[in-house]
């Protein structure tokens, strides 16, 4: 398989991740572990800087998350992204988190990333191509979708882990029934101010919510009132 990544950019994505892990943002070794198989400079676009903690323009008014955030969702999403388990990334933008994802649920698990800007879609497969994630999109275990992401992917539904990339008015109610009883989704939620929420389903399919921090996230819309600037 031809090479894409350099030492310069597995030594700065290192970087990134050990100052991640300095800052007590990354506690878990399977996270760290992902975040440095999975190479963030293959998931940007060209000339932007790659390992800086912020999140980052992507086009058709999308961003790629600050790093902080992603380890974050990955850390609070563990227990949920064990290998044979389903995972779905709504918003998948660039294809990111879709590889980690599919990382850590292996061969013989799933997961699903579902965006709905084409132009998006078709350059995350190519992000994921070049990355250590290729061999599970190969295989099957990793697929990314066009589609309103408010809706869920229900074809590979129910999923232990569910990420929610953009900020909801509310949490869309397909995706709290495509979690599965014993899952957890974590979503950005709020307008003006957001508040990054963690769903949990209990096995008796009861819901808690609770808020783990506040964010600013894009509004999670509609392709059109996206590509308007909502």
């Amino acid at each position: 398989m031809e090479q894409f990544w350099t030492r310069d950019s597995i030594d700065k994505n290192k970087g990134l991740i050990e100052h991640l892990r300095q800052y007590g943002v990354i506690r878990s070794n399977k996270v760290a572990e992902v975040m440095e198989t999975i190479d963030r400079g293959l998931f940007v676009p060209d000339g932007i800087p790659a390992y800086v903690d912020t999140p980052m323009q992507i086009g058709y008014n999308a961003t790629i998350s600050a790093p902080h955030m992603h380890a974050m969702c990955l850390e609070l999403l563990e227990n949920n992204l064990q290998p044979g388990m389903h995972a779905l990334d709504v918003g998948s933008g660039t294809g990111f988190l879709t590889a980690c994802f599919a990382m850590m649920v292996g061969p013989q698990g799933r997961a699903v990333g579902v965006e709905h800007i084409p132009e998006l879609l078709a350059t995350s497969i190519e992000n994921i191509q070049r990355s250590q994630a290729a061999p599970l999109m190969k295989g099957g275990s990793l697929s990314v979708h066009v589609g309103d992401g408010r809706l869920g992917w229900p074809e590979f539904a129910p999923y232990d882990a569910i990420h929610v990339g953009a900020a909801a008015a509310e949490i869309p109610q397909p995706l709290i029934d495509q979690l599965k009883p014993g899952g957890r989704m974590v979503i950005p939620v709020g307008n003006l101010f957001q508040d990054l929420k963690v769903v949990d389903k209990k096995l008796d399919g009861l819901i808690s919510i609770r808020t783990e921090t506040s964010v600013r996230y894009v509004p999670l819309t509609s392709r059109e009132a996206q590509l308007r600037g909502y």
